[in-house]
């Protein structure tokens, strides 16, 4: 059974989340705790630090379980 990507979104990034190839190394929660949360449903609080560090840590994921892309602005 395929468990598909959880995605949590704000105007100005998007994050993915795929448990099925997540390692559970903690990097994420042990190192931005703000925003990756073990203990809080959802776990990712999208809004608790600056993009730039959700971008940084992100791409520190060891399984890329988590990924990210910044979201198009609307031209009016």
């Amino acid at each position: 059974m395929k468990i598909n990507a959880h995605e949590f979104s704000n105007k100005t990034i998007t994050i993915t989340y795929d448990p099925c190839i997540c390692k559970q190394s903690n990097i994420c929660s042990k190192q931005l705790s703000t925003v990756f949360r073990n203990s809080v449903i959802p776990w990712i609080d999208i809004n608790a630090a600056p993009v730039k560090d959700i971008e940084k840590q992100i791409k520190k994921c060891p399984s890329g379980a988590l990924k990210f892309h910044i979201n198009k602005k609307e031209v009016a």
